[in-house]
C-alpha cells in the first residue's frame, strides 16, 4: 500500500507538537470513533471502513519525503518533525467488525496508544467509517427493500473522491447487500460479480435503434445474457424492437434474451406495459430491470404499487447517498500514575456531550428468537449479568426494560496488541454473509423505512454516574471560573 500517513489534518500534528514540547509524547491516550445520528432516516447504521483504517494504520510511518515536506512548510518545529522520522503505531485497537449493525453513540473503534500517535491517527479513521459506514448503510437498506429482487450498484460515475474512493464505494455495497457492481476494477480487487448493460450512446451511434439491438447480439460473447436498454427515444418503441430481435434473431439461433433496462419515466406504468407487452409476445422469461436515482423510499413505493420489475441498477443512492454519516473522534480517557482518568467534553449542544472513559458495549439478544434486545455501553472492567440486566434510559432514566432469558455479546473485539496486528480480516464474501446475519437479529420496527423505532443504547449504572459526576464538576468549575473573572475584568455582556 502506498504510503498515506500525511493523509491527516494539519491539526493534528499542530497539536502532536504541542504534546512533545510539553513532555507528553508518552502520554496514554484513549479515543472512541463513533457517531451521533443515524443517516438517511434509518434506525440503524452497518459498521464498514475498518479494513482501510487497519491498512492506515499497518503503514503508518513518515517517509523522508513526508519528512522534508512538514519541514518546508513552517507550521511545525523542527524538533517535532525529526521526531517523527522513526514514528511507529505502538498501541492498541478494538473495534466491532465491518458489517456489524450499529447505533449512535456506541465506540465502533477505542484506540489506545502514546497520545502523539493516537492523534494522528484520526482523520484517516474518520475518512475509512464515514465513507464506508454510509454507503454500507445505503446499499443494505436498498437491497432489503428490494426484498429478493438484486440491486447491482452502478454508482462508479457518482462518486465523489476520484478513482480510489469509487473501489471503497463498491465494497461497501457489496457489503451492505448489492449483489454486482458496474466497476470491472473493483470486481477485480474484491471478486465481486461484474455486471453491466449498454449505453444510450451505443444506440444513438447507429441509423436506428434496432440495428443496434442486432448488432449488440451478434457480437455478444453469449447471446442468453443480453440486456437491452429501451428508453433511448421511446419505451414502448423500444421493447417492440426488442421483441422483434427475439423473433427473428434469437428464435431461430435457440437463444433466449436475458431482459431489458429502463433508465426513466413513470416506471411503474412503463414496467406494466412491458410485462404485458413480453406475456402476449410469448417472452414471459425476459427480465425487467430498472434504474434512473432510485432510492429505498421510492424503490419501496414502486413495489407496493405493483411495478413489474426483477431487478434494480442503483447508483447515486447507494455511492453518493445525500447524507453525512458524521463520526466523530473523539478523547475520553488518559493514563496518569497508572490509572485511566476519564475524559469528558461538555457542549452546548447536548447530543455532543461526551460519554467519559475506557468503555466496552455489549449487545443483549433475545434467547428464542436471536433478535436484539438492547445495547449497554459499560466501564471498561465491568462485569455483565448473564441471567439477570436491566436496561436504562440514560436521558430518562425512568423508563427501564428488565432482561431476562437472553445472551450477550461484546461487540468490540481486538485489532492491535502494542503495534502488533492480531485480526484476522474475513473476506469480502464472508463478510457480507456476517452483515445479512446481523441485519436478520433486527426487529421490523427497527427496519421500518417511514417510522423506524429508536433502539435502546442505554448507559450501565457506574458509566451514568460517572458522566453525571463529571458533568456537574465541570459545570461547577466553570461557573466559579466565570465568578472569578467578573470579579477582576468585569461583566462583559448583559
Amino acid at each position: 500500500m502506498e504510503n498515506k500517513t500525511l493523509m491527516t489534518d494539519l491539526y493534528e500534528l499542530t497539536m502532536s507538537d504541542i504534546y512533545y514540547h510539553d513532555g507528553r509524547k508518552d502520554e496514554i491516550a484513549y479515543f472512541d470513533v463513533f457517531y451521533r445520528k443515524n443517516v438517511l432516516g434509518s434506525g440503524y447504521q452497518i459498521a464498514a471502513g475498518l479494513e482501510e483504517a487497519i491498512e492506515y494504520i499497518k503503514n503508518f510511518h513518515f517517509e523522508e519525503d513526508d519528512i522534508e515536506y512538514l519541514k518546508s512548510t513552517g507550521k511545525l518545529t523542527d524538533e517535532f518533525v525529526e521526531y517523527l522520522r522513526n514514528l511507529k503505531f505502538t498501541g492498541d485497537v478494538w473495534a466491532v467488525p465491518d458489517g456489524t449493525v450499529i447505533f449512535p453513540n456506541e465506540p465502533v473503534m477505542t484506540i489506545r496508544a502514546p497520545i502523539i500517535e493516537a492523534q494522528i491517527l484520526e482523520t484517516a479513521l474518520l475518512t475509512c467509517f464515514n465513507t464506508g459506514s454510509l454507503t454500507a448503510t445505503a446499499a443494505k437498506q436498498i437491497t432489503e427493500t428490494a426484498k429478493d429482487r438484486s440491486v447491482a450498484e452502478f454508482g462508479a460515475r457518482r462518486v465523489r473522491g476520484g478513482i480510489d474512493a469509487t473501489l471503497l464505494e463498491s465494497k461497501a455495497a457489496y457489503l451492505g447487500g448489492c449483489s454486482a457492481t458496474s466497476n470491472t476494477l473493483a470486481g477485480k480487487m474484491y471478486q465481486i460479480p461484474v455486471t453491466g448493460t449498454i449505453a444510450h450512446a451505443l444506440i444513438q451511434s447507429y441509423e436506428n435503434e434496432y440495428d443496434a439491438f442486432l448488432t449488440y447480439a451478434k457480437n455478444a460473447p453469449n447471446q442468453n445474457e443480453l440486456v437491452l436498454l429501451v428508453d433511448t427515444y421511446d419505451v414502448e418503441c423500444g421493447i417492440l424492437n426488442a421483441i422483434r430481435l427475439q423473433k427473428e434473431y434469437l428464435d431461430p439461433l435457440g437463444f433466449q434474451l436475458k431482459g431489458i433496462r429502463i433508465d426513466s419515466g413513470d416506471l411503474t406504468y412503463l414496467t406494466k406495459m412491458a410485462r404485458k407487452m413480453f406475456h402476449q409476445a410469448g417472452m414471459d422469461y425476459v427480465q425487467i430491470c430498472v434504474s434512473n436515482g432510485l432510492d429505498a423510499k421510492q424503490v419501496k413505493n414502486l413495489l407496493e404499487n405493483g411495478a413489474e420489475i426483477d431487478t434494480f441498477g442503483i447508483g447515486d443512492n447507494v455511492v453518493a447517498a445525500k447524507d453525512r454519516a458524521n463520526f466523530v473522534y473523539k478523547l475520553v480517557a488518559v493514563e496518569k500514575n497508572n490509572e485511566i482518568v476519564p475524559c469528558i467534553k461538555v457542549s452546548e449542544d447536548t447530543i455532543k456531550t461526551l460519554n467519559p472513559g475506557y468503555k466496552k458495549v455489549y449487545r443483549f439478544y433475545d434467547q428464542k428468537t436471536g433478535k436484539v434486545l438492547g445495547d449497554v455501553i459499560t466501564m471498561y472492567n465491568e462485569v455483565i449479568d448473564r441471567e439477570n440486566y436491566t436496561l436504562v434510559d440514560d436521558k430518562n432514566t425512568w423508563k427501564k426494560t428488565e432482561l431476562t432469558n437472553y445472551h450477550v455479546r461484546e461487540l468490540q473485539v481486538p485489532i492491535f496488541e502494542n503495534g502488533e496486528f492480531i485480526y484476522e480480516i474475513p473476506n469480502l464474501k464472508v463478510a457480507r454473509e456476517y452483515c445479512r446475519r446481523e441485519y436478520e437479529t433486527l426487529t421490523d420496527r427497527i427496519t421500518d423505512l417511514d417510522h423506524p423505532h429508536t433502539y435502546y443504547v442505554d448507559l450501565s449504572e457506574e458509566e451514568r454516574k460517572l458522566k453525571e459526576a463529571m458533568l456537574q464538576e465541570e459545570i461547577e468549575k466553570v461557573n466559579m471560573i466565570k465568578k472569578e473573572y467578573q470579579k477582576k475584568l468585569g461583566v462583559y455582556h448583559a
